[in-house]
């Protein structure tokens, strides 16, 4: 089988296999195996580098392509992670459930692969630093915002979108997306409050909120994926300085996040913690599986402006779930030694995908899935 999916790429790229051979491993198989009973649409793959790396520098003039058995273009990303040489081979891929995917690297200059991810730091609007892929938009709020105590914030906020199109720009150059403009709107209410999944230390049964993120750095900002790190200034938990760094990862395709939250202070006691969603007055869909690691929220319909869904997924177990005065809350614990782990993400009901509380529940029942058994990688 190796061997005809061998002879047909290079039939379809013109390759004749003795040059193939003769000048190095043009061609290669990558087998992606899904062995759950769900389909994986649209996800994206990662594929170590360092297992294909000689391979892909063997190609004459370092440009290659991916594509599957019938010679279709697969679109990818060489992410860096901030390092100086590619971390992974990002492709975005569907899998049948129950089955396999197979791909080769040939030669030759890739298509141009439509951007499907994105994010910035927003100067103009009181340091926001923004960032959307083609399902949702997110941003976290700046110094400068500090400055004025009726807009500022301590969460995550979300916006709504129903385009596959990039618009932060856009909306934030015309300067009324507090208005659905057709694309979309920002109508989801955060103030003092962790918003859709932010996560700040506990003191005692309070949260001990940091002031707004002071420094930012953009580890990729590509096609497939975007990755950025936000530092905060020391502040006191209790009596204790801690500080914390935060790096958010959006994928295409995907309504989650994942966050690696690194938190800093002396000592090796555990720090608890509290991941939190915003709880409206009026009823909403609530669940709560601590041993599945799912906290999950179905706001209440706000008007005209629809309805969205906000989520949190855990790796592991967590010790409690439950609610205060203004959350949805996880209380669990980090330490100084390795990031917090966790993802967090929305839905907007008018984006015609997620419409109601049922299919975002399940939704985040298949995600929690497929990281408990990730996409294996096999390099032939």
């Amino acid at each position: 089988m190796k061997r005809i999916f061998f002879l047909f790429v290079c039939a379809a790229f013109g390759l004749h296999t003795g040059a193939v051979k003769a000048q190095g491993t043009y061609v290669t198989d990558i087998v992606l195996a899904n062995d759950l009973k769900i389909e994986r649409t649209a996800e994206v793959v990662e594929i170590p580098y360092a297992k294909i790396a000689s391979r892909i520098t063997a190609l004459k003039g370092g440009s290659f392509r991916v594509v599957n058995r019938r010679g279709e273009e697969v679109p990818y990303q060489l992410v860096y992670g901030g390092e100086k040489t590619p971390q992974h081979l990002l492709v975005q891929v569907t899998i049948p459930a129950n089955s396999s995917l197979q791909l080769a690297i040939v030669p030759g200059a890739p298509k141009p692969v439509q951007k499907k991810t994105y994010g910035r730091y927003v100067p103009e609007r009181k340091d926001d630093f923004a960032w959307e892929n083609d399902k949702i938009a997110f941003r976290m709020y700046g110094k400068a915002l500090e400055n004025t105590p009726k807009e500022n914030a301590n969460g995550m906020d979300v916006w709504g979108k129903r385009t596959s199109n990039l618009i932060l720009d856009k909306w934030y150059k015309l300067n009324n997306y507090h208005k659905d403009n057709g694309e979309g709107m920002d109508y989801y209410h955060v103030g003092y409050t962790l918003g859709a999944g932010n996560i700040a230390p506990m003191n005692a049964d309070t949260i001990a909120y940091p002031k707004n993120y002071r420094t930012y750095k953009i580890l990729d900002s590509g096609a497939l994926r975007t990755t950025f790190v936000l530092g905060y200034e020391s502040w006191n938990v209790g009596k204790l300085p801690v500080t914390v760094t935060k790096k958010f990862t959006l994928d295409a395709g995907s309504q989650m996040n994942k966050l690696e939250v690194q938190f800093s202070y002396s000592g090796s006691d555990t720090l608890p913690v509290a991941i939190g969603i915003i709880r409206r007055d009026e009823p909403g869909s609530i669940v709560f599986n601590e041993q599945g690691g799912i906290m999950a929220y179905w706001e209440p319909q706000h008007g005209e402006d629809g309805t969205i869904g906000v989520g949190c997924i855990f790796p592991a177990p967590v010790k409690q779930m439950r609610t205060d005065k203004l959350h949805l809350l996880t209380v669990s614990s980090a330490n100084a030694t390795a990031p917090y782990v966790y993802y967090t993400g929305a839905a907007w009901n008018k984006a015609g995908v997620i419409t109601n509380d049922q299919q975002w529940f399940t939704y985040l029942q298949d995600y929690a899935a497929k990281l408990k058994s990730p996409v294996s990688v096999t390099i032939k």
